[in-house]
């Protein structure tokens, strides 16, 4: 519990700090890291022995998802300024085409992948097709739904304030689904999956999650931004962020269980590896990305 407390007080600070005052690039940088080393997390626990050859092409293409999210929604940005006539950070970006740069990373990571398949195919050093797809889930999905965070990032002058909702989602429903499990958890909500965890710890997981997204709003609004309009958002973005932000808790657990992995990794002392803390994160990014995107389209 030292460690983690002690990784909780320097870490936090620091990912405050990169996300919310640095500039939009050192998130892209910070999160380029964080799906690498996820990717390399992910394809050493389940890719097997046969599927390590895909472990560099994993890796390489993880990092560079949250560079071509970020060159995106640059120079979408950049675009749009421009053409209602705000100034523009960063000129240079408008003379860029706007190419589908995350498109074009994972087309060529697939034709990759399974032509290094195709090459090693025989008995004894074939590629399993059960290790291309942990691959493409390591090096393409994950750090697509890791990058949501730079997407929400990167949501005009609202970004810097708006990136900490999934945080303060997952964090209060972790932290409060731990304390109240430990303290009056009785019924198990998936044994086979996660031992320890209870319908108690998951009931204060909700609450955390409402509570999370109360303080997140409170500071945000006491420095001028206010990122929910009502009782009635904070509410459904705490409930329903928390809902998400377990499956994706369980769903790491789940392969964790099925190739006898006990931890991701140990980057984090007394929380694992970068899996075993932002998985909740990993989920509740995207669903906050996406529930903000069709607000603003249908509404």
């Amino acid at each position: 519990m030292f460690k983690r407390v002690m990784v909780a007080v320097v870490g936090l600070p620091l990912l405050i700090l990169i996300l919310g005052w640095a500039p939009a690039w050192a998130t892209m940088l910070l999160l380029a890291a964080m799906c690498a080393i996820g990717a390399w997390e992910l394809m050493r626990a389940a890719a097997g022995e046969k599927g390590r050859p895909l472990i560099p092409l994993a890796v390489i293409a993880a990092a560079l998802v949250p560079v071509c999210v970020y060159l995106e929604e640059s120079i979408a940005n950049a675009a749009l300024a421009a053409m209602m006539g705000e100034s523009i950070a960063h000129a240079a970006l408008t003379a860029l085409p706007e190419l589908p740069f995350v498109g074009l990373l994972g087309a060529v990571f697939i034709f990759v992948a399974f032509a290094l398949a195709i090459h090693r195919y025989d008995e004894e050093r074939g590629i399993p097709f059960a290790a291309v797809t942990c691959a493409v889930f390591a090096g393409l999905v994950f750090p697509l739904m890791l990058s949501c965070l730079l997407r929400l990032r990167l949501l005009g002058n609202l970004g810097p304030a708006l990136v900490f909702l999934p945080l303060a989602i997952s964090f209060g429903s972790d932290t409060f689904a731990l304390f109240a499990g430990m303290l009056c958890g009785k019924h198990k909500l998936a044994p086979k999956v996660s031992p320890k965890k209870t319908v108690e710890g998951a009931i204060g997981g909700l609450i955390g999650g409402v509570i999370g997204v109360t303080l997140l709003h409170l500071i945000a609004s006491s420095l001028g931004r206010i990122i929910l309009q009502s009782p009635l958002q904070i509410l459904v973005y705490g409930i329903v962020g928390s809902a998400i932000s377990q499956i994706g808790d369980l769903s790491f657990s789940v392969i964790k269980r099925e190739f006898g992995v006990k931890d991701y990794g140990n980057l984090l002392p007394g929380h694992g590896g970068i899996l075993d803390r932002f998985d909740s994160v990993t989920f509740a990014a995207p669903a906050v990305w996406l529930t903000l995107q069709l607000t603003v389209y249908c509404f």
